[in-house]
Parts: C-alpha cells; sequence; structure tokens
C-alpha cells in the first residue's frame, strides 16, 4: 500500500502547480551564512548519493507516476528528473535535513543518471499532528500539495533543493530549465513532454 501512495508522490509535486516559492535572497547575511553551513553539510552527507547504487543500497527505490513513467518534465519549465525515494521513512512525520525522502537524477545522452536534487516529503496530517505550522528546511517553508490531487493521494508537504545542479529558477524552485528528461534534443523536452518510462533508466550509476 504504501509503495502504491510513494509512487507518484514526488512526482504530484512537479505538476500540482500548488508550489510556491521564498527567495533564497531575502534572507540576512547571517541568516544566508547560516543556511549555506547548513546546505554545506547535508551536501557532505548526501553526495554519495552521486552513485546511484550505493541510493539504491541506502533502500532508495525508483518511483514511476501512474503510467509508468519515471523522469518528469514539463514545456517551458524544463524538469525534475528521475526520482528515487526512500519510503521507509516518507510516512514517519518527520523531518531529517541530512536523511532526504528522494533523491532526484537527470539522466544524460548516454543513459546514466547523475544527481542533481534532493527532495523532502513528509505527509501533512503526520505532520499536523504534531506541529503548529508547515515545515521549514534552509530558510524555506515547504509547499503544500492538497488532498484531490491529480493521484488522489492525502495531502502531503514537499521541499525540492537542487544541490547538484544549479538552478536559474531558484535553488527551491520545483522545475530546472537546466534539467532535460530528453538529453541531445535541441529543444529539451520530449515530443509528448512526459519524460522517460523508468526501464530506461533504472540501475545506472551516475
Amino acid at each position: 500500500m504504501l509503495r502504491k501512495l510513494l509512487v507518484p508522490l514526488l512526482i504530484i509535486a512537479t505538476t500540482s502547480g500548488t508550489a510556491v516559492s521564498v527567495a533564497y535572497a531575502s534572507h540576512g547575511h547571517d541568516d544566508n551564512n547560516s543556511i549555506n553551513r547548513e546546505l554545506k553539510r547535508v551536501k557532505r552527507a548526501t553526495q554519495q548519493f552521486r552513485k546511484l547504487s550505493v541510493a539504491q543500497d541506502a533502500g532508495y527505490g525508483l518511483l514511476l507516476d501512474k503510467d509508468g513513467i519515471a523522469c518528469i518534465d514539463m514545456p517551458d519549465m524544463g524538469a525534475m528528473g528521475v526520482h528515487y525515494a526512500k519510503g521507509a521513512i516518507v510516512p514517519d512525520g518527520a523531518i531529517d535535513p541530512l536523511t532526504p525522502e528522494a533523491v532526484v537524477y537527470e539522466p544524460d545522452e548516454h543513459g546514466r543518471l547523475r544527481l542533481v536534487a534532493l527532495e523532502y516529503v513528509v505527509f501533512k496530517d503526520a505532520w499536523d499532528a504534531q506541529h503548529a505550522s508547515p515545515p521549514s528546511l534552509f530558510g524555506q517553508e515547504f509547499n503544500s500539495t492538497p488532498v484531490g490531487n491529480r493521484f488522489d493521494l492525502p495531502a502531503y508537504y514537499s521541499l525540492h533543493v537542487w544541490l547538484y545542479k544549479n538552478n536559474p529558477a531558484g535553488m527551491f524552485e520545483v522545475w530546472n530549465p537546466n534539467v532535460t528528461c530528453t538529453p541531445g534534443n535541441d529543444d529539451g523536452q520530449g515530443d509528448d513532454h512526459h519524460g522517460h518510462h523508468g526501464d530506461d533508466h533504472a540501475g545506472q550509476d551516475g
């Protein structure tokens, strides 16, 4: 049952249109220094997942949407990439910056996956039962996806962190214009703008 919920979970955040960004540059100098230190800690803890097999050994598994698609993109906005989620910790109602619920990869022209981002996810009911306000990390409040979404999942909070590939739209934005699911295409998007199926990427090391 959990697997059924997790398969589309991170994908919805890319298609719901409910994401609200908070400008990273809006924080004061001291706050930015603190955030940068925390991001460095996170990078030290997660850079091992540049190698996909290490992420898999740590319990991260490939996520597919309801159509069996693994790599998610959006016309004129860029892409998210291929998500690997650690299903054991998604429903725990907790957020640990050093242990993201998902790691996100971009396929290259040779079919290899390169780590580009982290994603933090927590079910809304589980979080709200213990907290008076939405979760936040790195000075950013999480995005909220309500019940009634296209996958009929419970409401949840999520935050993307583009720690391994520059995102000109912003470090914490949902979509990255520099990421593509169709490497080698001039326009950076597939014909149907839906990305690749899971079999295209599973088992490749970044």
